[in-house]
């Protein structure tokens, strides 16, 4: 055994991990909304939206 032959183990699980296409990553955010059509779960969904991103910007700047 060679000194080098312990060094290739590590480097196994890189040929193992999935690639996704530009074309199929998703930025998170929904370009369609309706405010019209919107019921009382959207309303809340988006409240707890700009709450976490509120706690988030306070996390950074307090950093």
């Amino acid at each position: 055994m060679g000194r080098n032959s312990i060094h290739h183990n590590r480097d196994k699980n890189k040929q193992k991990l999935p690639q996704v296409p530009k074309n199929l990553k998703r930025d998170g955010l929904d370009v369609e909304y309706s405010s019209e059509l919107a019921d009382h779960e959207d309303i809340e969904a988006q409240a707890r939206s700009r709450a976490a991103d509120e706690r988030a910007r306070n996390r950074q700047r307090n950093r």
